[in-house]
Order: C-alpha cells, then sequence, then structure tokens
C-alpha cells in the first residue's frame, strides 16, 4: 500500500485542510435535518396489528406515552433461521441509544416479519432488551417498502424508491443484495448465515420509519433505506476514521456478534447500494 508519509507540521497541515471539508459536511447534515423534519406528513389510516412481549398492539400502542415513533425495519422474515447479519450488527447499539430517546419523547422499535417467539429467541441469545415487535401476516412491513411478496419479486419491486427488475431465478437481481460481492451467498456468506436462499432473503429489506401520534392520529413522517442507514451503523462511523476505512473487498466478514471466529480476516463488510 503506497501511501505519503510526511512530517508533523506537514500531517497538521493537511488535517486542518480536511477540517474545512468536515465543517462543510456537517453543517450539510443539519441542513439535511431541517429538510426532513419539513417533509409533509401522511396521514395512517390503515390498522396495523404488532405481536409484543406486552401483548397485541396498534401503531398507536407502538408509541408507549410518547409522541414520537421510530421503527427499524429489522430483516427477519418467517422464513430465516436468524436476521440478517447486518441488521443484527446495527439493533446491537440499539439498547443504550433506547433509553436515551424514550426520555427524549421517542420510542424506538424493531419491527420484523418473523413471529414473535422466533424475536424473543433471537432476543435472548444476544442479550437484547430493546423492543422488538413481530409484524407476522400483516401488512406493516409491505406498506413500508421493506417487505415484498414472492410475486412482487418476479414483477420488479421499487426498494428505496427506485424500480428494481424482475427477479431472474434461480437469484435475485445482484442490486437487490445488500452485498453485491457473489461471495456472500456461499458458505459462511450471508444466506447461509440466515438460512435460506438469496430470492428469499432479499424479500425482506432493511429500512427505517418514523411516525408521530398528535391528537389520538398517526402520521407517517420519514423512511429511509439502504445507504440512507449508514449512519445508524456506529460500526460504520469508527471505520470511517480508521485508516483502511470499510474495506469492503473481497470475502463477505460480517457476522452475527456471537459468530466471530478469532481468525477471520477483516475484508467485505455488507451495505445496501
Amino acid at each position: 500500500m503506497q501511501h505519503p508519509v510526511v512530517s508533523r507540521e506537514e500531517w497538521k497541515a493537511a488535517r486542518i485542510k480536511l477540517l474545512e471539508a468536515e465543517k462543510e459536511h456537517t453543517r450539510r447534515a443539519d441542513e439535511l435535518a431541517r429538510l426532513r423534519r419539513g417533509l409533509p406528513w401522511v396521514r395512517i389510516e390503515k390498522a396495523y396489528r404488532f405481536e409484543t412481549d406486552t401483548g397485541v398492539c396498534d401503531l398507536a400502542g407502538l408509541f408507549r406515552g410518547r409522541t414520537q415513533l421510530l421503527v427499524y425495519h429489522l430483516m427477519f422474515g418467517p422464513e430465516y433461521r436468524a436476521p440478517c447479519p447486518s441488521c443484527s450488527c446495527i439493533a446491537d447499539g440499539f439498547d443504550g441509544v433506547a433509553t436515551h430517546l424514550a426520555n427524549h419523547d421517542v420510542m424506538l422499535w424493531a419491527v420484523s416479519r418473523a413471529p414473535l417467539d422466533m424475536l424473543r429467541a433471537f432476543k435472548r441469545r444476544m442479550g437484547w432488551a430493546f423492543p422488538w415487535a413481530s409484524s407476522f401476516a400483516g401488512d406493516f412491513n409491505y406498506d413500508f417498502g421493506a417487505s415484498f411478496s414472492p410475486e412482487q419479486q418476479r414483477a420488479g419491486i421499487e426498494y428505496n424508491y427506485r424500480r428494481e427488475p424482475a427477479l431472474t431465478p434461480p437469484a435475485a437481481h445482484p442490486d437487490a443484495m445488500p452485498d453485491n460481492n457473489p461471495e456472500s451467498r456461499g458458505p459462511g456468506g450471508i444466506t447461509d448465515q440466515v438460512g435460506t436462499d438469496m430470492a428469499t432473503f432479499t424479500r425482506e429489506r432493511p429500512g427505517m420509519s418514523a411516525f408521530l401520534l398528535d391528537g389520538g392520529v398517526v402520521y407517517h413522517t420519514y423512511s429511509a433505506y439502504s445507504r440512507g442507514l449508514d449512519a445508524m451503523w456506529s460500526m460504520y462511523q469508527w471505520l470511517d476514521r480508521t485508516p483502511k476505512g470499510r474495506n469492503e473487498e473481497g470475502q463477505y466478514w460480517l457476522r452475527h456478534r456471537d459468530r466471530y471466529d478469532a481468525g477471520q480476516p477483516p475484508c467485505a463488510a455488507c451495505r445496501g447500494g
């Protein structure tokens, strides 16, 4: 790897120059946050049903006394053996932040289509405590662009506000994969980890949606998918500040955090396109 090696004074000058770009990025991020808050709202008319650890509730019930709700659409379909390791990596950071959000008038939930018993079993395995609801047999994840039927796949789905080509058996269109690297399909790859084939795996997609409860009415205010979720990966924020960065080339390496091999080489990370 060729890289310039300079004196401390030269490094500081280069760092100060980069600081200006970082400050501009921060200012732009603040402006984007303002624009997100300025989006129009959509009134929720459909009655959604969720199974939770404390019983069945509707969408308003997920607010738990708060006026704002953030939902992470965690990729865990009823046909999976385990959830997507990328989504699990994001969820590893939920417990600490969920407490702070709950004390700032915001409830954070994960929602998946897998039955509640499967969610509970994986929560025990990971030691997670954040609220995780099942939308099994309901339309919630479908309506908010995070789940798709086999028929929709064959016709071509719309994900992240873009149309994808129709599914070509036996594998999903490459752009539909969280990691376009073919090695993610093999032993130890993402489909092996979740216990299903690629077409079934890609019927679930990562995403997040925001809602507001005002005067007893629930409004949808924002959703993001794919690379729009990057900022929620605390791991990525650290990797982006390392000399090698995300280092997303070669073998698919991301695992559920209790499944890492001591000798596993750091190579490709799983992320959306």
